[in-house]
């Protein structure tokens, strides 16, 4: 049986302000380096939105003077179907599935790689990793952000913030709530918390730029980040 582990690659590092074409062609291939070095394993990689949804979401506040937050949570759905199309056809030689944009819907995962994005309002794409990972029996969630690890607090708010190697499930959804908002900047989504709490999985946050710290991950290997669960 193979291995599966769930990556939710935020699109703060596929697309911080423009899409990061240096970042993403490094990071294909140390992971087909990583695939070949491990045939048994699997990856499921899950886009977030990045700048795209920032942009149009702020658009769509500026121009309606609105802030539904169903069709803001669309505006960011369609940007992670962008960011998920791009890296599905980076590692097309991997995925031999489409696009996934419905967790719950048919999905054969007959390639060494599935990549999903957004399904429907109410969570962000973190969600979506969690669904998938109960799905396909995976344990951990590797959420890859701009950040290496969980604070205390906001650090650029709060100057006594201290990183954070490792907390509960219980503690950490202390810290982010219980209620999700579109173009929330938090650590792991708190509808994802939630499922991933009764779900009984691991989520490591990290730093999804420093790629040699991803693959250390993976491997089982001393890194830098904080362990959820």
């Amino acid at each position: 049986m193979k291995h599966i582990t769930v990556l939710s690659f935020g699109g703060s590092i596929i697309a911080p302000d423009s899409v990061d074409t240096e970042f993403l062609s490094r990071f294909v291939t140390a992971m087909d380096a990583h695939l070949d070095a491990f045939p048994d394993e699997k990856i499921i990689l899950v886009t977030g939105g990045g700048a795209p949804a920032r942009t149009y979401q702020a658009a769509y506040r500026s121009i309606s003077k609105k802030s539904d937050s169903d069709m803001l949570d669309w505006i960011g759905i369609a940007a992670t179907h962008l960011n998920g199309s791009l890296v599905r056809a980076l590692f097309s030689h991997r995925c031999n599935d489409p696009l996934v944009t419905d967790p719950t819907a048919p999905i054969d995962f007959s390639g060494r790689i599935l990549v999903a994005a957004g399904w429907k309002p109410g969570f962000s794409s973190d969600t979506d990793a969690v669904f998938l990972a109960k799905r396909f029996g995976a344990d951990t969630v590797i959420n890859l952000s701009n950040i290496a690890k969980v604070y205390t607090a906001d650090p650029k708010k709060d100057p006594d913030a201290t990183p954070i190697d490792a907390i509960s499930w219980t503690d950490f959804r202390h810290m982010v709530g219980d209620t999700w908002t579109p173009g929330t900047n938090l650590p792991f989504d708190p509808i994802a918390s939630k499922e991933a709490q009764q779900g009984k999985l691991r989520v490591i946050c990290a730093n999804g730029r420093n790629i040699g710290n991803t693959f250390a991950i993976l491997r089982g290997e001393p890194f830098e980040g904080t362990v959820i669960g």
